[in-house]
C-alpha cells in the first residue's frame, strides 16, 4: 500500500501519491491501482482502519506489484529510496527462488505419489491373490475311492 512503501522510502504517504499522480504514464495497471471501495472496507475490517469520519484516509489507497514498488523508488529522489529500491529487487529475485524451488518439490512430490499409488495398486493384487490361495477351498470332500466300511 502507499502507506507502507511511503514509510519504507523515508517519505510521506502525500509526497509518494504526488509522485505517482505526476508520473502516471510510468504506472500501468500491473504496476499500481487504486483499491476499489469494496476492498477498502474488507480493508478496513481486517486492519482496523479509522474510517472517513474519524479521520481516516479520505480517498482510496494506491497499491503497487513487486514493478511498481521499483518504479516508485525511481521517480522519488530520496537516498532511502534508492537503497530500497536495490533492497527490493534482492528480496523479490531470492522470492522467485523459493517460489521456483517450491513448484520443483511440488513436482517431485506429485511423482512420487503416481509411482506410490502404482505400487499400493501391484500390492492390492498380491494380497488379494494371496487371500485366494489361503482360503479353503470352496469344492466339497471328494470321497474316497474304493470300498470302506460305514
Amino acid at each position: 500500500m502507499d502507506s507502507d512503501l511511503a514509510d519504507l522510502y523515508g517519505v510521506t504517504t502525500r509526497a509518494l501519491n504526488q509522485a505517482v499522480k505526476r508520473n502516471a504514464y510510468r504506472f500501468p495497471g500491473d504496476f499500481a491501482f487504486v483499491l476499489k471501495s469494496q476492498e477498502l472496507a474488507v480493508l478496513r475490517s481486517q486492519n482496523v482502519i479509522a474510517k472517513k469520519r474519524r479521520g481516516g484516509r479520505r480517498i482510496s489507497p494506491y497499491v503497487f506489484t513487486e514493478h511498481g514498488a521499483i518504479m516508485a523508488a525511481n521517480i522519488l529522489r530520496s537516498k532511502k529510496a534508492v537503497h530500497m529500491s536495490v533492497y527490493i529487487v534482492r528480496a523479490f529475485v531470492k522470492l522467485r527462488e523459493m517460489v521456483s524451488g517450491n513448484r520443483k518439490l511440488v513436482a517431485k512430490l506429485a511423482e512420487l505419489e503416481q509411482r506410490i499409488d502404482k505400487q499400493d495398486r501391484i500390492l492390492v493384487d498380491i494380497v488379494q491373490v494371496m487371500q485366494k490361495l489361503v482360503q479353503p477351498s470352496p469344492f466339497k470332500k471328494k470321497r474316497r475311492l474304493g470300498f470302506y466300511k460305514n
